[in-house]
């Protein structure tokens, strides 16, 4: 497939998310619209929509990538598995005190239960965490179209960059979640398409059946799942599940991105129902990731094929676009650029959308009553939306500067040491009944944790005997600024009793 051809078919992608966006922010496009969709979506959209924002641009290439580790193989499927048992705590815990406060920003449960300073270090550390976390994930499409499209027109990097943001600026900052709300619908059902059509193709150009690829993948040196041996590893079975339960709390129930989407649904049950239709689709689709993984390296095996170099190191989340864009014919080609476009801007729209909402009302204060009216709120909030955009793109920059892991792996870096202590301010607030905190003390407290957790993970074999820590990370963070803040509670009055 050609650069102009990859070109004119992302454009017409962007042309079509354009259509979509203007048809539905025609009839408003207020903030009660772009905050909160009018509290009337439906809950089967949401399910459906959550999963292009779930599964992005890193799921789609690097985790098929990492099969091909020997000490990796589907050990991923353990962390997903974990991921599951956090979603059905968010849906029964999380959801049901959101609804029952009736929050735009999941942040105030904070500011009416611990304070002020709490409620703006909360938020601040969504910020900082979801802006990372989303550029570090456009990135690696970024890195990827500029590989196979823009480095034959010579167009630099940035301007790679800087162009992605605009498109995804277009068509978001007029309807906001609404629009998202659409959009992510059509882009998960490019991302499911592309996922099992992929499947196929590899299978076609093997010469297999459904059946023999099953087989092949089980009995591949890529299928091993479940890691017991050794506690000390990182892909031990416990830490993996414990990890996935904890940074899905964190970094979805603690995080107003997915939650937006579901405190848009008209109602507690029918947002638990789109929870739990997710969790179901979640699962599934991942099994099916892990397998186009394993049948990419049976397929670069049987062709020769090797895996992509970049200043002398081999990136395993090149392997799914090499095979896909110069291996296979040109529908297979299509597929794949259409599910990676998908995965990742359906990741970045919802980002840009939650991070312009919660600095709106969170620190600008746009949902309460007296600031309703206000002369340019709505261009405010635009100005707000480009100041996010830039932001990430400034991010981008400097990550494609200094980079020298895998994508994968420093976005769950990231996720554990911002995450951490929202999950520390959420477990004091909901357990801890009768103590609050001296509010101004939690900043401190939330940056000492994640410092502590930096040493620990740096040092953690010397330290602990060869004991390497991985995902556990987010639960010691979050157990570390719990502890951080009995040391600074005090008597709760009734007021701030939930």
């Amino acid at each position: 497939m050609t650069p102009t051809a990859i070109l004119i078919l992302i454009i017409s992608y962007f042309g079509l998310l354009l259509l979509i966006s203007n048809l539905v922010s025609k009839k408003s496009a207020d903030n009660n619209t772009f905050f909160s969709a009018n509290k009337n979506s439906k809950w089967y959209l949401v399910a459906f929509g959550m999963i292009g924002t779930a599964i992005s641009g890193i799921t789609f290439i690097s985790v098929p990538g990492e099969v091909g580790n020997p000490d990796l193989q589907f050990k991923y499927f353990q962390f997903v598995l974990g991921c599951a048992i956090g979603f059905v705590i968010v849906a029964k815990i999380l959801l049901p005190l959101y609804y029952r406060m009736n929050l735009t920003s999941i942040y105030g449960y904070i500011e009416q239960r611990l304070g002020v300073v709490s409620y703006k270090t909360a938020a601040s550390i969504f910020l900082i965490g979801r802006t990372i976390g989303s550029a570090f994930r456009l990135y690696l499409v970024i890195f990827v179209l500029q590989r196979y499209v823009f480095d034959f027109y010579h167009i630099p990097f940035a301007i790679t960059v800087l162009i992605s943001l605009a498109f995804i600026f277009a068509y978001t900052y007029r309807g906001g979640l609404k629009t998202i709300i659409i959009t992510d619908t059509l882009q998960t059902f490019f991302l499911i398409s592309s996922v099992f059509l992929t499947l196929y193709f590899i299978c076609n150009s093997l010469n297999y059946s459904v059946i023999e690829a099953f087989e092949k993948i089980k009995t591949s040196q890529y299928s091993k799942t479940f890691f017991f041996e050794d506690y000390c590893k990182g892909t031990y079975f416990w830490k993996q599940i414990l990890g996935g339960i904890f940074v899905t709390i964190a970094t979805v129930g603690l995080d107003q991105d997915l939650m937006q989407k579901n405190l848009s649904c008209k109602n507690i049950k029918e947002a638990q129902k789109n929870m739990f239709t997710f969790t179901g689709i979640f699962l599934v689709i991942n099994i099916f990731f892990l397998s186009v993984g394993a049948l990419l390296y049976i397929y670069a095996t049987k062709n020769g094929i090797v895996v992509p170099m970049v200043n002398d190191i081999a990136r395993t989340d090149l392997l799914f676009p090499e095979i896909a864009i110069h291996h296979l014919s040109l529908i297979p080609s299509i597929v794949f650029l259409l599910g990676l476009t998908a995965a990742t801007f359906a990741t970045t729209d919802s980002a840009l959308t939650a991070l312009t909402t919660s600095f709106c009302v969170d620190f600008l204060g746009m949902d309460k009553s007296e600031n309703l009216n206000k002369p340019n709120i709505v261009r405010t909030r635009h100005l707000v939306h480009i100041g996010f955009s830039f932001l990430m793109f400034l991010v981008i920059i400097v990550f494609n500067a200094i980079n020298d892991d895998s994508v994968v792996k420093m976005v769950f870096k990231i996720a554990t040491y911002t995450y951490g202590p929202l999950l520390g301010l959420y477990s004091f607030g909901l357990f801890i009944k009768s103590k609050t905190v001296k509010d101004k003390w939690v900043p401190l407290i939330c940056l000492i944790a994640p410092t502590i957790c930096f040493i620990l993970s740096q040092n953690s074999e010397r330290f602990f005997g060869n004991y390497v820590i991985d995902n556990e990370l987010i639960i010691l963070n979050g157990l570390i600024t719990f502890i951080g803040l009995l040391f600074i509670s005090k008597p709760a009055t009734k007021q701030t009793q939930f």
